[in-house]
């Protein structure tokens, strides 16, 4: 089971967004669908996806968060057939930010915002690769120069880790520090993530729009990850936080999606009643709640 998923917060589009995406892809299908009546958003629908074997978590709930590039998903394309497939799909009544085209870096690459405001990097490769699918963060503004910093520190949190290759800007890309991130990779407890890092500067930063869910096994799993990656106070609601760059997490008990997912309104509400109020959380409070006692 997949311990780190993607979730993606959407106004009112979700479902659809799910529905489009996996039309596109391979290996790909929607998993569950269930309406948390009665939250702060009013009902809010949650669901959970996979596109070629990287599993997915997404919520309508409001127009409070919205997508922007901070986090992309490159795609790693073994035909070029494929990227401009993809390419033609993705783009139409979205936002182009770097047009489909050959760069030094990418025989076929292209960089969009789909028509939900999800952002795709797009690439061809030779090689085969250990996933389809890759999250994409790029620290931008404040968090410039601290690339080296988050691969250290997500490499001591998470206990499964694996840090590939880095690449640096050197001396022939104006405008960067020769020594900062063009590209890195690390693998996180059976998912890999890139991490980049550019000086140009963007009208965008991370945000709760796209956050990590950390399935956890137990209260004492829950309290290591909050009190290691917790660093911003007044972020943390509901089970989510936000580590030292800015990025969303959500630390979460695997058994909560069974509770969401029943067909017993009555004991949802009351697990739903349990955790909104809380901080970090507490599986055992919010047991209690949907078994009643």
């Amino acid at each position: 089971m997949q311990k780190i998923v993607p979730s993606l917060w959407f106004d009112h589009e979700a479902l659809e967004a799910a529905r489009f995406y996996t039309s596109l892809f391979e290996h790909s299908q929607i998993n569950w669908v269930t309406v948390i009546k009665d939250t702060p958003s009013g009902d809010s629908e949650q669901l959970s996806f996979t596109l070629e074997g990287l599993e997915f978590f997404a919520i309508s709930a409001g127009p409070i968060f919205t997508l922007n590039p901070s986090v992309s998903f490159s795609v790693y394309c073994q035909t070029i057939e494929e990227v401009d497939r993809l390419w033609e799909a993705l783009r139409e009544d979205g936002t182009v930010l770097m047009e489909l085209g050959t760069y030094p870096f990418n025989e076929r690459f292209g960089w969009l915002n789909d028509k939900y405001g999800l952002s795709w990097q797009l690439m061809y490769v030779t090689e085969p690769t250990e996933q389809k699918i890759y999250p994409s963060l790029l620290f931008v503004g404040d968090q410039y120069r601290k690339v080296d910093e988050a691969l250290a520190f997500y490499a001591d949190v998470f206990a499964n880790t694996a840090v590939g290759e880095v690449y640096r800007y050197g001396t022939n890309e104006g405008g960067e520090d020769p020594e900062a991130v063009m590209f890195s990779s690390i693998r996180l407890e059976g998912t890999s993530f890139l991490l980049s890092e550019s000086s140009l500067e963007h009208n965008f930063s991370f945000n709760e729009s796209i956050s990590f869910i950390v399935y956890c096994e137990d209260q004492v799993e829950i309290a290591y990850y909050w009190e290691k990656m917790s660093a911003v106070p007044e972020a943390e609601q509901c089970g989510w936080l936000k580590d030292q760059f800015g990025v969303s997490w959500q630390i979460t008990p695997r058994e909560m999606d069974e509770m969401m997912k029943s067909d017993d309104e009555a004991a949802k509400a009351r697990a739903v009643a349990a955790f909104l109020p809380m901080k970090k959380l507490d599986i055992q409070a919010i047991r209690d709640a949907y078994e009643g006692k």
